[in-house]
């Protein structure tokens, strides 16, 4: 066994020298052993440990798993994953392929409905699909060694409705906010879906990318939160510390909790019924060009946006959809998740750690599932065109792709054609590749290329371009030409141009800016009207920021405005010189960034170029900066003026791997690009900085406290001599007018009596109140804002409390059994002979208050009674009551309560039909006013539909 073990050491740690020499030519590797570090020492970034793994399964037949392979720090742990595998090697060696061609099918017993085309809300479409094929699978997980978890459409509905039940409990609503930073899961559809069931919003979120910028990165999600003024943070367990710390950047934040802790198991609840135009989610932008925005988009964006894309692809149910995409960001989240879902079309997701591990299981997934449609950014089509070795893919078909998008970062002419060749024998199509664009602005597509065609290049004079802005055909034998790609012609229903500074539209092969408009775009950014102004041109043209030319109906994509560098009259874009840098020998691949800055002392414009390498050796370094400059002279024809050597991981990079230039030249100005102080010196930065609002929040806590205390003294001070007064008071009139008065001078004490509409509707004859109940405040509310002789009809429970019956027997509380039915109709015909006397009775339909918001079903006693003794029923509305006390909490906050009462109803007959005639004209009165969801419908439909 020690022989074994020490082999296996040996093995790894001569596979791990192999790969650093293959990324680091020319540079000494430093003595490995188990606990040197595997990117400092070693030198492999992202790409080398994707390598790394794949030489690991083929030499010694076990495959890691993700999460250890991933996240391994040193040789040492990837050695005890290795160990801990022990008997398992032989059930490893098999071969990826061998796995796929014993699995068993989609599972698709049900076949599939059309597509909702009726469907106005996200919402909509679940119900639709869970109604008419409900056993039909929506998606399943992917896994190496057999299928993973799998949803049918009615497993999802039901696992949203049970979140949204969990979300009502907690007083989420419509329109209220809820952040999800869960990983690629069944948590996350439940959540996503859950939020919207609810009609509240959903914000997915990326989780930390580096641990070197953690900082950075919570520092812009405590943005985000405070921006969308998100009530609920829903994470996972490994995330759920982050939210912690948020929740003290963030102070709008009341619940951090896991999806398993929020799914209610006592019940579900049916979807809250939302219209076409209202906020759906908010997809916040991934930051390239400054802080990131909400990108407020509505039902009808969405829906309009799949439709339009789903005509272009031709997309029906017998698609198959394969994704690794992340799921907080718009290609994945939109693309993939929703469009599968409004057509039906079974989705096979794996998550972006899955992909990143071994990216060949991308391509083995739509081998073994028949994928249909797929999408990517070009970096995934790179790495698998260049990464992945011939045995990796033997055997593998892809004759079934039609369709792959390539998108989300610029698509590279190189790229397109290496895969295309590569996987050629393999059964791909060159006319299945797909460069598409879009933009969260526009929901997230907005041009596709014809379906039948492949990629189309454009090759254009570069001095001409660069100083023109026009693209003129370049010869066949200029090989300084610059080549941009076809990206597609707009979506059906939608416009786009190329305009000027002064937005006017450009003829063909001019470049300037790309706007357009459809009904896939957003309406603007959420509470953000600074930004939204500046998204809208005068004639409400949507700007997207980037540049580009039109050439016979053709978007070409040729940078972005703000990124555009200006220099001796010649426009200079920095995606291509960052793509030569990379290539420079000590360069970390895709890990340079180029941007303008001014001198500090003139204040003119340089061009610098930052490059991120581990080399420290002097010579090497000066070598790699000669190398950049010979490569931006070749290219520019020009210097740069400053050039950054950096450390890894200094460069920030949006949720998609985007590099944030602006963030990037800010550090830069700054003088702290790499200078990230370490995990321990970034959490307490941020702890630091999270002072000042957690000490707000503390503030606002110790206030409401002591409001609560004040409330509760007052109380005390005025109820319990009160009290004794009550019990030495005769006659219930009396006894009534002087609680009212009590009541009056506790609100006031308090703050703020309950303001009252609708007086003159009361009747001077008796009549039955009918309220909604949302708090245990509501009798005093009442009993101030209320003139007139009145009695509560109170559940029979209450004449067990030895503190509260006496008193509410003294102002003449009518008890009602609510489930002895004798004994309840006895009760109910005591109450009516207070009717008879004078008095109006007061019945809290509901039978009781929930800490959950809404309206539920009425009781129909208090209806019975009005019938029986023909007199009116005089409906009311509470607001504000539950914001002031909430649920069964006993610590009141300062608020406002507001009492409206509506016209009388007068029964029309005397009989049962007559008293359900109240119940249903008083009810929808209530539900109108009280600015409550109807539960009881939400309950009806659950009974009816699950």
């Amino acid at each position: 066994a020690m022989n074994r073990s020490n082999d296996l050491e040996t093995g790894l740690l001569h596979l791990i020298r192999e790969v650093a020499r293959e990324l680091h030519p020319g540079r000494p590797i430093p003595d490995l052993h188990r606990d040197s570090d595997l990117e400092r020492e070693a030198g492999l970034d992202s790409l080398g440990r994707v390598e790394l793994m794949l030489r690991m399964e083929r030499q010694f037949g076990v495959r890691v798993p993700d999460e250890k392979a991933v996240r391994a720090r040193t040789p040492g742990e990837l050695i005890d994953a290795l160990q801990e595998l022990g008997g398992k090697a032989s059930a490893s060696m098999q071969s990826e392929q061998e796995r796929n061609r014993r699995r068993a099918g989609t599972g698709e017993a049900t076949p599939a409905a059309p597509e909702p085309r009726e469907a106005k809300t996200l919402p909509e479409v679940l119900e639709w699909h869970a109604e008419r094929a409900g056993d039909r699978r929506c998606l399943t997980l992917y896994d190496d060694n057999d299928e993973g978890p799998a949803l049918s459409y009615a497993d999802l509905r039901e696992g949203a409705a049970r979140v949204a039940s969990g979300l009502r409990e907690r007083g989420v609503g419509p329109g209220d906010t809820v952040a999800l930073m869960l990983p690629t899961g069944t948590d996350f559809f439940f959540a996503f879906h859950g939020v919207l069931w609810a009609g509240a919003v959903p914000v997915p979120l990326y989780p930390p990318v580096r641990a070197s910028q953690v900082e950075d990165h919570l520092r812009r999600i405590a943005k985000v939160l405070e921006n969308a003024g998100t009530r609920m943070f829903l994470a996972s367990r490994e995330t759920a510390r982050a939210g912690q710390l948020l929740k003290s950047l963030a102070p709008s934040i009341e619940y951090v909790m896991t999806v398993p802790e929020l799914r209610s198991e006592d019940g579900v609840m049916a979807r809250i019924p939302r219209e076409d135009n209202d906020l759906a989610f908010l997809q916040y932008t991934s930051g390239t060009t400054g802080q990131p925005k909400g990108v407020s988009l509505t039902h009808a964006n969405l829906l309009a946006n799949i439709r339009a894309m789903g005509e272009v692809v031709q997309a029906s149910h017998e698609d198959r959809f394969v994704s690794w995409l992340p799921l907080y960001h718009d290609m994945g989240l939109i693309g993939a998740c929703l469009g599968t879902l409004y057509y039906g079309i079974p989705l096979v997701l794996m998550s972006p750690l899955q992909f990143m591990a071994r990216p060949q299981r991308w391509l083995w997934a739509i081998h073994h599932y028949r994928g249909t449609i797929s999408a990517a950014p070009n970096f995934a089509y790179d790495l698998c065109a260049n990464r992945l070795a011939d045995q990796d893919i033997r055997g593998l078909d892809l004759s079934s792709w039609r369709t792959a998008f390539n998108g989300a970062e610029p698509v590279s002419p190189r790229t397109l054609e290496t895969f295309c060749n590569r996987f050629a024998e393999h059964g791909f199509r060159r006319e299945t590749m797909k460069p598409v664009f879009g933009l969260a602005e526009s929901s997230v597509g907005l041009t596709f290329p014809p379906l039948e065609r492949g990629p189309t290049y454009d090759r254009v004079e570069r001095d001409r371009f660069e100083r023109t802005g026009e693209a003129r055909p370049a010869a066949e034998e200029d090989d300084k030409a610059r080549v941009f790609v076809a990206c597609g012609q707009i979506l059906p229903g939608h416009e786009m141009r190329v305009v000027d500074e002064n937005d006017q539209p450009l003829p063909d092969r001019r470049q300037g800016e790309l706007q357009f408009r459809g009904p896939s775009c957003t309406a603007g950014y959420f509470r953000n009207p600074e930004d939204t102004a500046n998204l809208y041109t005068e004639d409400e043209w949507l700007r997207s920021g980037d540049l580009a030319y039109l050439a016979d109906g053709e978007l070409y994509l040729t940078g972005r405005v703000k990124d555009m560098i200006i220099r001796g009259g010649r426009n200079y874009y920095p995606y291509e010189l960052e793509q030569a840098v990379s290539q420079v020998p000590g360069v970390r691949s895709n890990n340079v960034a180029v941007f303008a800055s001014p001198a500090p002392d003139s204040g003119a414009e340089r061009l610098v170029v930052v490059a991120e390498t581990r080399e420290s050796d002097p010579g090497e370094r000066k070598r790699i900066e000669e190398a950049i400059v010979d490569a931006t002279m070749e290219l520019l024809q020009t210097p740069p003026e400053v050039i950054e050597l950096a450390p890894p991981q200094s460069i920030p990079k949006t949720s998609s791997g985007k590099i944030r230039r602006p963030a990037c030249r800010e550090l830069f100005e700054r003088g702290e690009l790499g200078k990230s102080g370490g995990l321990v010196g970034q959490f307490s930065r941020l702890i630091l900085r999270g002072m000042l609002p957690l000490l707000g929040r503390i503030g606002r806590a110790l206030g409401r406290y002591c409001y609560a205390l004040w409330v509760w003294t007052v109380g005390l001070v005025i109820g319990i001599p009160a009290a004794v007064l009550l019990m030495l008071i005769p006659g219930r009139s009396a006894r009534s007018g002087f609680a009212r008065r009590v009541t009056q001078l506790v609100f006031l004490l308090a703050g703020d009596g309950p303001s009252v509409q609708g007086l003159e509707h009361i009747p001077k004859q008796p009549c039955v109140i009918v309220a909604n109940h949302a708090s245990y405040l509501d009798g005093a509310a009442i009993r101030a804002g209320l003139p007139g002789r009145l009695s509560f009809v109170a559940k029979r429970e209450l004449v067990r409390n030895p503190i509260w019956a006496p008193i509410l027997n003294r102002v003449g509380v009518v008890f009602v059994d609510r489930f002895d039915h004798h004994r309840g109709l006895k009760d109910l015909e005591h109450g009516m002979k207070r009717l008879d006397s004078g008095e109006s009775l007061v019945f809290f339909a509901e039978g009781t208050l929930s800490a959950a918001p809404g309206l539920r079903e009425f009781r129909i006693g208090a209806f019975m009674a009005a019938v029986r003794r023909g007199v009116p029923v005089v409906p009311m509305a509470i607001r504000g009551s539950r914001q002031m006390l909430r649920g069964f909490s006993l610590l009141p906050r300062p608020g406002h309560i507001e009492l409206e009462l509506g016209e009388a109803i007068y029964p029309e007959g005397d009989d049962w039909d007559a008293a359900l005639e109240l119940r249903d004209q008083a009810r929808e009165w209530i539900l109108e006013h009280c600015g409550e969801a109807d539960v009881a419908a939400e309950e009806a439909a659950v009974l009816r539909g699950l």
